[in-house]
């Protein structure tokens, strides 16, 4: 009977380790995305990225605003980049952007440790979470 109960409760372990890691694992939909970077010269701005349930995305650049469409499936990540508007910048930040839309373009796979999501594919790309 001991042997039962010492089984029983390994299991209920077990299993709220299972969920609390299946907690931990979904990801932060609705949540602004900073790019761990610093401002380029010049701006305060930093690329922030924000999904919706649903996949929508807002991107905003250091130049370019707009939209996305994210396709999420356990810790797999398809990014497809919408229409952007440019505002007026430097060449460095307008470059700075097409670079970034061309890794938000190649993303295949995301991780989150704490505060900081990581989205991997030919570049890897860490973003934190906005904590305002």
């Amino acid at each position: 009977m001991k042997a039962v109960s010492r089984i029983c409760a390994v299991c209920v372990v077990l299993l709220a380790g299972s969920i609390a890691t299946d907690a931990q694992s979904a990801f932060p939909f609705d949540r602004d995305l900073v790019l761990d970077t610093r401002a380029m010269r010049g701006s305060k701005r930093v690329p922030v990225l924000a999904i919706a349930p649903d996949g929508a995305m807002q991107i905003d650049l250091w130049c370019k605003r707009g939209q996305g469409q994210a396709i999420i499936a356990g810790d797999t990540i398809t990014i497809a980049v919408g229409a952007m508007k440019e505002e007026a910048c430097t060449a460095e930040r307008a470059q700075a952007d097409e670079t970034l839309l061309t890794m938000l373009s190649q993303v295949t796979g995301w991780t989150q440790r704490g505060d900081v999501v990581t989205l991997t594919g030919i570049t890897t790309l860490r973003f934190r979470l906005a904590t305002n």
